[in-house]
This record gives structure tokens, C-alpha cells and sequence, in this order.
């Protein structure tokens, strides 16, 4: 005897028990989180780090350094130029927005491997200036500081790779080439400084590389949540809300607002206003009436003893020279270097200077350096970090004066 074939159909949820309808409720995905999920899955995976992406890490920081070393920013923007697509630097404000700890922290790691290789590179770029016996260079100033120009460049490459990745699923060349600039340049400069032994410089770099990779995580992880691209469990938004929260601090902390507490790092030198004081005319000494005593005559029996005064004398003021201004002019760059010697040497470097700072001239006739084949002069200014007057010398024709001397 066979028992007869019954289909199975599922259970009304209109007949099911309250606790029933609950367990199910329970076991069932939302549609959409399935989708949300499978449309982040799908951009995680462009984001992974290539082998193309470290070898174009490394030639991009190649010819930046190269740019550095021949002072010159058409090699600077070719470098950036040959940077490859800063698709896991995207990656790490992706992380972030979606609240997964494991999948931002191997975009990150994978991201400061590549800033390695470049800060490395640059680190062989400053050694090669002892073997090369370059001269100090200019165009380094400018982008080793704090510049709000800078910070739009990036913002703007950030939102707009971001929102081109999200709806396209690929990051255009344009944006990432305004990430790579201002990410791989302040990077390559701290390790330029670090191997030339130049004061200033490396820790310099290290802050604006920080703050820009602060400010790009917020400003990814941002535009990523105003895109709907959000956590898809509750846990999620610690992870995005801690990493911006630290990102803010460490930029606020890094950037003017902690120049205070960090001795004025990477912050640009302000320099002393000329005040114009009207020097007073030399003291001219009158001359004096001295009395002379009546002569005393004795008898014919003594010697006649004459007396006569002595001569009475008179002090004069020496006038002091008046201080000779000059101020800092460099055409093409942004500042000039102050040497403690009237040579180039990459050791005697004392500071540098950005253009209109105001300098005394100590002496007027310059120094001429047979080696370098310039003229250098003696000069004392204001150091803002130190807070206090030193003097050094810097070549002649990096300083303008409104009347200079014969001979200038």
C-alpha cells in the first residue's frame, strides 16, 4: 500500500503564531541591504593595491625626486603625471563609510606601502646631493608649508574620484592626479630632507603628508555617506565615526591650530615689518672759554715762576653709519637659504627665508666666492622659531634694496 504523494506549500504568515512570524521576520535579508551589499563587494574589489599600482608608486617617485634635485616643477607635475590610479587611498574613506575594521585596514596598510617606497626614494634623492654637490634649492619651500590651496586641490580630487568610483566603479585620471600630487610630493620632500640633512624639511613633509591624509579620509568617507553608501550593521558607524573623529583631531592638532604646542611646524615663517625711524643728527661739540689764572711775579731775589694752564679736553661723538635694509627677492622661487659660510655646502645651511622678508646688510661689501663664482653678504634677521636675532650670509643678488650702495 503507497501512501499518496502531498504537495508542500509554505505556511501562511497570516495563520502563523505571533512567535513564529517573528522567527521568520528574523531569518529573512532585506532586498536592499542585499543589493548595498553586493554593490560595495563589487567596489572593494577595484580598490585592491596591484603590482602595477607600487611599480607606478615607485617611478612617480622617481622623477619627483629627480624634480627636486633640478629645482624644477615641470618634472614635479610629470612625476605626478606617472602616478597610477589612487584607487586604495579611495579605498581607506570606502572603510571607513562602510564600517568594515578588516577591509579599511588592509586598504590602509596597503596605501602606506607605496608612501614607503616614495619616502625611501626620496630618502636616496638627499643622499645623492653630497655626491652631486647641488645647490640648495627654492621650490621646496612652498610645498613643504600649510597652504589652503593645497587642501582645495585635494578636496577637490577627493570628491570628485569618489563620486566617480561610486557611479562609474572606476576613478578618473584627472582627480587621481591631483590625490597623487598632493599626497607623493610632501612625502618625497620629507624623505629628500631626511637624507640631505636639512633642518626642517623631513618633519615638515611628514605633518602636511598626515594632514593630507586626514583630510582625504574625512572628506571620502563624507561624500560616500551623502552617496548612500553606509554601514550595513548598526557596529559599522563606531568604526567610521572614530576614524573621522581622529582624523579631524590629528589635522587640527598638526596644522596652525597646534603650532603653540608643536614649536611652529610646517607653518609658514612670518617675518618683521621695515619701521622707518629717523636716525638723529650727530651731537656737534662748541667749544668752551677756560679761564687762565693771573701770573704771579716775585721779588728780584727769587726766580719769576710763571704758571700755565693745561689744556682742557674735549669729547666728540663718533655718528654711527645707518643700517642698511635689503629684502628677500628671489626671482622664479619662493624664499632663499641662509648659510652660516659664504659657500654652498648642503651642511651649512642655517634656515630659510621666503621672499619679502626684511634683513639687515651688515656690511655692504660682499664676500666673492671663487668655488660658487657669487657674491655673498653678511646679513642679520629675525628668527620666528627661535625668537631671537641671528646672523648668516645669502647671496647678493637674492636681495633687492631701494637704493643700494655703489658697487651693489
Amino acid at each position: 500500500m503507497s501512501i499518496p504523494k502531498t504537495d508542500q506549500f509554505p505556511d501562511d504568515p497570516e495563520n502563523l503564531t505571533p512567535a513564529r512570524r517573528r522567527r521568520a521576520r528574523r531569518g529573512l535579508i532585506p532586498e536592499d541591504l542585499v543589493e548595498i551589499a553586493d554593490d560595495i563587494e563589487s567596489l572593494a574589489h577595484k580598490t585592491i593595491p596591484s603590482f602595477d599600482f607600487y611599480l607606478f608608486s615607485l617611478l612617480s617617485a622617481a622623477i619627483i625626486t629627480v624634480s627636486i634635485l633640478a629645482d624644477s616643477p615641470v618634472l614635479l607635475v610629470l612625476g605626478a603625471l606617472t602616478a597610477p590610479v589612487m584607487a586604495p587611498f579611495i579605498g581607506i574613506a570606502l572603510g571607513t563609510a562602510t564600517g568594515s575594521l578588516r577591509f579599511f585596514s588592509q586598504r590602509l596598510a596597503g596605501s602606506l606601502v607605496a608612501c614607503g617606497f616614495v619616502f625611501l626614494v626620496g630618502i636616496l634623492g638627499g643622499y645623492a646631493t653630497f655626491i652631486l654637490k647641488t645647490p640648495q634649492l627654492q621650490f621646496l619651500i612652498y610645498n613643504a608649508r600649510i597652504s589652503w590651496t593645497h587642501l582645495v586641490l585635494l578636496l577637490f580630487g577627493t570628491v570628485f574620484s569618489v563620486i566617480s568610483f561610486k557611479k562609474e566603479g572606476q576613478v578618473p585620471v584627472l582627480p587621481s592626479l591631483a590625490v597623487a600630487y598632493e599626497l607623493y610630493v610632501p612625502l618625497a620632500l620629507a624623505g629628500f630632507g631626511f637624507g640631505s640633512g636639512q633642518p626642517h624639511l623631513w618633519p615638515d613633509g611628514l605633518v602636511i603628508f598626515g594632514i593630507h591624509l586626514a583630510v582625504l579620509a574625512v572628506g571620502g568617507t563624507i561624500t560616500f555617506l551623502s552617496l548612500g553608501v553606509k554601514p550595513l550593521k548598526f557596529i559599522g558607524y563606531t568604526l567610521g565615526s572614530l576614524v573621522v573623529i581622529l582624523s579631524i583631531v590629528a589635522a587640527i592638532g598638526l596644522s596652525s591650530a597646534g603650532a603653540i604646542v608643536t614649536g611652529k611646524i610646517a607653518m609658514p615663517t612670518p617675518y618683521p615689518t621695515l619701521t622707518q625711524t629717523p636716525t638723529p643728527a650727530p651731537p656737534s661739540s662748541t667749544p668752551t672759554e677756560t679761564p687762565i689764572p693771573p701770573t704771579f711775579t716775585l721779588t728780584a731775589t727769587v726766580p719769576t715762576a710763571t704758571t700755565t694752564p693745561l689744556p682742557t679736553a674735549t669729547s666728540s661723538i663718533t655718528p654711527k653709519p645707518t643700517p642698511l635694509y635689503a629684502e628677500i627677492a628671489v626671482s622664479g622661487g619662493y624664499g632663499a637659504y641662509v648659510r652660516t659660510e659664504p659657500k654652498f655646502d648642503p651642511t651649512n645651511v642655517l634656515t630659510s627665508l621666503i621672499n619679502g622678508t626684511v634683513v639687515e646688510i651688515l656690511d655692504p661689501s660682499p664676500t666673492y666666492d671663487e668655488e660658487s663664482n657669487y657674491n655673498w653678504l653678511n646679513i642679520r634677521f629675525y628668527n620666528v622659531e627661535d625668537e631671537k636675532y641671528q646672523e648668516g650670509w645669502i647671496v647678493q643678488k637674492l636681495l633687492v634694496i631701494a637704493t643700494p650702495p655703489a658697487n651693489w
